[in-house]
């Protein structure tokens, strides 16, 4: 469960869980201080659609999703702070944001799978990627079924494709984390 602070109006820091989901009200927005999360809807039969990848000092919530569900979903633990709309000095600019991910990542639900797959990666490590000796550590923890719920296609379809990469060398694993070998990133 979310060890909330917001009870007490001063302190309005809350911490939660890997794959916990954030609360959202209508009237507030989360100021991402550590974590990631990903945003996303749902359609009638089930089948997730991808809005966003958020990370440190991003803003997420309810006012700036105008499609119903959504949804914010920890990818790691996160802290959070809840600010007032009026109060964000960046709306403009978090609203522009969200628009250009939601977007981006709407395209990469066609075309050949195995472009949208490498576009994606490529995506994923120049927003969380940190620079490491071989190339691009993409430090955020995804799930085949995450990579797949991006891409519009299935679990087993991304688990063939990253075994198909790594064999090429497109890809390598550090622990958990996926590793961009510098000389194969495509820009």
């Amino acid at each position: 469960m979310a060890n909330s602070t917001l009870i007490a109006p001063k302190l309005e820091v809350c911490t939660f869980k890997r794959r916990e989901h954030l609360p959202l009200r209508e009237n507030s927005l989360w100021q991402i201080e550590a974590g990631a999360v990903r945003t996303y809807t749902l359609t009638e039969d089930g089948t997730v659609i991808v809005l966003g990848f958020w990370g440190l000092e991003d803003v997420i919530g309810h006012p700036l999703a105008l499609i119903q569900p959504y949804e914010v979903e920890c990818l790691t633990d996160v802290r959070v702070r809840a600010i007032q709309p009026k109060k964000c000095d960046r709306l403009n600019q978090v609203l522009s944001s969200h628009l250009y991910q939601t977007q981006t990542l709407l395209r990469l639900r066609s075309g050949q799978i195995h472009q949208r797959l490498q576009q994606l990666l490529d995506w994923l490590a120049d927003q969380f990627g940190h620079e490491a000796d071989q190339g691009q550590l993409i430090h955020l923890r995804l799930t085949h079924q995450d990579i797949a719920d991006t891409l519009g296609t299935t679990r087993v379809t991304v688990t063939r494709l990253l075994s198909q990469f790594e064999q090429q060398g497109r890809i390598r694993w550090i622990g958990q984390y996926l590793l961009l070998p510098r000389s194969l990133q495509i820009r």
